[in-house]
């Protein structure tokens, strides 16, 4: 069966967006960017939810004209070629070639996972990782925190439950960054 991973950058202080929405914090230095690439490898899907789907359907198919960054440069024809899954009760449909799941939420991604191929990628945001947290069905979360306070926002994790995770392994980044991996028990 494959694994749905919650890839995703955080601050200090437990927010992935600052208070007016910002996420201009996270620091893509050569090692986090060369582990990013390294887990887009493991999933031949890339799920999003409503919210992070606005942001990288506007910002992907453009970076190549828009931005040098190299990180930028390599993984846009990555998210070109690979399918999108948008998690939204709202959208009807979404541009770029992305299937849009939501109305039965739990038999959807349940479905997903149990095709034959590579890893399903949740990237960003907290609205689809908390619905699909309070299902069980995320497998492993993969937190990157950046060092930076934001003193308030969008918190990772904005669930009303106690979630009991087991670490699985940590790991530091250009010297910045820190990725823990969890998975549940």
């Amino acid at each position: 069966m494959r694994k749905l991973i919650h890839w995703v950058h955080q601050s200090v202080d437990g927010f992935i967006e600052g208070p007016n929405g910002e996420f201009d914090w996270p620091v893509m230095g050569l090692e986090l960017s060369a582990y990013s690439l390294e887990l887009t490898d493991r999933a031949d899907a890339f799920l999003y939810g409503g919210k992070v789907w606005g942001l990288m359907s506007w910002y992907w198919p453009r970076v190549e004209q828009t931005s040098q960054d190299p990180h930028d440069v390599r993984f846009a024809p990555i998210w070109a070629r690979t399918p999108k899954i948008v998690i939204s009760r709202t959208l009807e449909s979404a541009e770029y070639g992305a299937r849009v799941i939501g109305r039965d939420l739990a038999a959807e991604v349940t479905e997903l996972k149990a095709q034959p191929g590579r890893d399903l990628l949740l990237t960003g945001g907290s609205g689809a990782a908390a619905a699909l947290t309070e299902l069980g069905l995320i497998d492993e979360y993969q937190v990157v925190v950046h060092p930076v306070v934001l003193g308030g926002g969008t918190p990772v994790f904005p669930g009303k439950d106690r979630l009991d995770l087991r670490l699985t392994g940590t790991r530091g980044f250009d010297g910045r960054s820190v990725l823990l991996r969890y998975e549940r028990p």
